[in-house]
C-alpha cells in the first residue's frame, strides 16, 4: 500500500529535453553568481602586503587602530581604605546608613603629565606609605625622584586640561571635597570564592523533594549536535566577587584630613582600597568635552 500510494501522488517526470534545458539553465546561474562573487569580493577585499615579512605580521600589527579619545576623570581625587560602616543622624533626625573611609598616610603627588610632554594630561597619586624594602628599586627609585615616601599604590588621574599640580605636593581631602558634594568610590568588591549558578546569578532551585535530582543545579546549558557547544559568556558556576566595580553618586557627609564619611555603602571589605572622585557631571565636570563631542558632525568627502 505505502509504494502505490508513493506512485500515485508522485509528480510525472519530465521529459529527457526538459530536464537538460533546466540543468543547462541552473549551471549558467551559478556560473554568473561565481563570477560576480569574485569580482565583488577582489573589489572590496583588503589589500594584502607584498613582501613576505609583512604577509607574516599578525592583522593587529598590520592595522593600527586610532583612539579618539579617552575615559576623563571629573577631576583629581583620592584614595583611602574602607574603614567600615556606621550610622549618622540628619538635622531632621534621619537616621541614615554610612561608610568612613580612613585616610591613610600618602596621597602623594608623584608625576604630572601634559599634552605637550606625555600626549595627555594626568596626574599620578601615590598611597599607602610602605618600607622601601617593600617595593621594587624602580618603584622606590619613582617616589624618591618625586621627593615623597615610598608608596605601595600608584594611579594616574587622566584632564581634560593642563593639571596645575606640583610634585610633591600632599592631596588634603578637605580642600577636595565638602559636605553635601556627589562622589564615585571605585573598588574591588567581596570575593566570595566558586559559588554555584544559584547564588551568583539568582537562579532558582529545582524541587527538594517529589524525587527531584536537581536541587540546586543551573539545568540545560546549550543544545547538543547544533551548535554542538557552549556558547561563550553562558552564566554557570565560577569564581565570584573581587572584580572593579564603581558606585557612583555618593553624598558626602562629613570630610575630616583623616576621613570621609559618605552616604550608602561602597565596595570591598575593610581595609580594601578606595579611589574617591568627583561624580562626572556631563558638560560641567569635563569642560563641557561630553556636549562638544555630542555636537560633532561627520562629514563624508
Amino acid at each position: 500500500k505505502w509504494s502505490i500510494r508513493r506512485r500515485a501522488t508522485a509528480r510525472p517526470s519530465s521529459a529527457p529535453h526538459e530536464r537538460t534545458d533546466h540543468f543547462i539553465f541552473r549551471l549558467r546561474v551559478t556560473m554568473f553568481a561565481c563570477t560576480t562573487t569574485s569580482l565583488t569580493a577582489s573589489a572590496f577585499a583588503p589589500t594584502m602586503p607584498k613582501t613576505t615579512a609583512a604577509r607574516r605580521a599578525p592583522a593587529h600589527a598590520r592595522t593600527t587602530p586610532v583612539r579618539t579619545h579617552a575615559r576623563l576623570d571629573s577631576g583629581v581625587g583620592c584614595f583611602g581604605s574602607k574603614a567600615g560602616m556606621t550610622q549618622m543622624f540628619t538635622d531632621d533626625g534621619l537616621c541614615v546608613p554610612v561608610t568612613v573611609i580612613g585616610i591613610r598616610e600618602g596621597n602623594f603627588v608623584t608625576m604630572v603629565k601634559t599634552e605637550a610632554t606625555d600626549g595627555y594630561n594626568a596626574v599620578q597619586v601615590g598611597y599607602d606609605v610602605v618600607r622601601e624594602d617593600k617595593l621594587t628599586k624602580p618603584e622606590a627609585g619613582h617616589c624618591k625622584k618625586a621627593g615623597t615616601p615610598p608608596m605601595r599604590h600608584l594611579e594616574e588621574f587622566r584632564l581634560g586640561s593642563a593639571p596645575e599640580h606640583e610634585v610633591g605636593a600632599r592631596l588634603v581631602p578637605t580642600e577636595m571635597f565638602k559636605a553635601g558634594d556627589k562622589v564615585d568610590v571605585r573598588g574591588a568588591t567581596i570575593g566570595k570564592g566558586f559559588q554555584g549558578a544559584v547564588k551568583r546569578y539568582g537562579f532558582s532551585r529545582g524541587l527538594m523533594t517529589h524525587g527531584s535530582k536537581s536541587h540546586r543545579q543551573h539545568g540545560s546549558i546549550g543544545a547538543g549536535t547544533n551548535p554542538g557547544r557552549i556558547y561563550p559568556g553562558k552564566r554557570m558556576h565560577g569564581h565570584m566577587g573581587n572584580d572593579m566595580t564603581t558606585v557612583k553618586g555618593l553624598t558626602v557627609m562629613r570630610v575630616e584630613d583623616d576621613c570621609i564619611i559618605v552616604k550608602g555603602n561602597v565596595p570591598g571589605k575593610k581595609g580594601s582600597l578606595c579611589k574617591v572622585t568627583g561624580t562626572k557631571i556631563v558638560g560641567k565636570s569635563d569642560g563641557g568635552a561630553s556636549k562638544a563631542k555630542k555636537s560633532q558632525k561627520v562629514v563624508v568627502a
